[in-house]
């Protein structure tokens, strides 16, 4: 694919990652597990996907919620018995998926240490922690004992390893008054939107991405390369902070989709139209819409 930028008359060809909705990426999962792949198979893989991506060694923690980004833990910490490493687990909420509830028990079979909230404190003495708390389908504001563990892990001197999204971010519009402050982020079948807008670049310091086998329904945003940023910024451009865009048209992060909103910007006005944090952009010009970070990983 090739695009060329007005301001620099220059052409780039390159293989795009892709970077999706938290809808498409659910009903993509959806569709996988209806026609080709079980979905125990796919908690697997995105549990081997983490293990892959990150470099486990001494103690591990691995704090779960009760959905599947719960389930995604337990059935790391499986992979992780297997290969004879210390890995304990912390529910932190009651109740489990189908097949979170599977691999838990597995966990529990292989030896795997389990410990209470309270008995974690702010896990010293563990080397990494794993945030399995809640994934991409959040939204609102973490409460109670979600809230408690995601304060308890920030407090932690290990590092953290939040699994597909940082828990307490919106996977779709990136705002969280209250998330988990990650060393890396491993995203889970394709990037979402969210990784990458409003609070999401503050929370993480690297991420990256471990394909797990779905196949996307629809081909939404493209990433591309960081260094690329500067050839939408020139001519007929439109170039806002996070905030001066909020701000100007009097939007709420809250509720505020950027992506949905500068692409229909970009088409309407005809202009390349870019919003950008100090670490992380979306970028609408006209027929795509690109997102970029700093942080990525791959």
């Amino acid at each position: 694919m090739q695009f060329v930028n007005n301001a620099y008359r220059k052409e780039i060809t390159m293989d795009f990652e892709k970077v999706v909705s938290v809808k498409n990426m659910r009903e993509s999962d959806a569709r996988t597990i209806a026609e080709r792949t079980p979905s125990a198979e796919l908690m697997m893989r995105a549990a081997q996907g983490i293990f892959d991506k990150v470099k486990f060694a001494g103690k591990t923690c691995v704090v779960c919620g009760k959905g599947n980004n719960g389930g995604d833990g337990y059935a790391l910490a499986c992979i992780l018995a297997r290969h004879s490493m210390d890995c304990t687990i912390v529910r932190a909420v009651e109740g489990f998926s189908k097949d979170g509830l599977y691999y838990y028990q597995l966990a529990k079979s292989l030896g795997v240490n389990e410990i209470s909230l309270y008995e974690a404190g702010n896990f010293e003495g563990y080397d990494i922690v794993v945030d399995c708390l809640l994934g991409t389908g959040f939204s609102g504001k973490v409460e109670g004992e979600i809230a408690q563990a995601i304060t308890q892990i920030n407090m932690t001197p290990a590092y953290v390893v939040s699994a597909d999204i940082n828990s307490g971010i919106n996977g779709d519009t990136g705002y969280g008054e209250l998330a988990v402050n990650s060393d890396i982020t491993v995203s889970i079948g394709s990037l979402k939107t969210g990784l990458f807008l409003n609070d999401a670049p503050y929370y993480i310091d690297s991420l990256t991405n471990a394909d797990i086998g779905i196949e996307l329904l629809l081909d939404e945003y493209k990433l591309i390369d960081y260094d690329n940023l500067e050839l939408f910024e020139g001519y007929n451009s439109e170039v806002y902070t996070t905030e001066e865009f909020m701000e100007k048209f009097n939007y709420s992060p809250e509720t505020c989709n950027i992506t949905e909103i500068v692409a229909e910007m970009s088409v309407k006005n005809k202009k390349t139209i870019v919003v950008k944090t100090e670490h992380s952009a979306v970028i609408a010009d006209v027929k795509y819409v690109y997102f970029c970070a700093d942080y990525i990983r791959n």
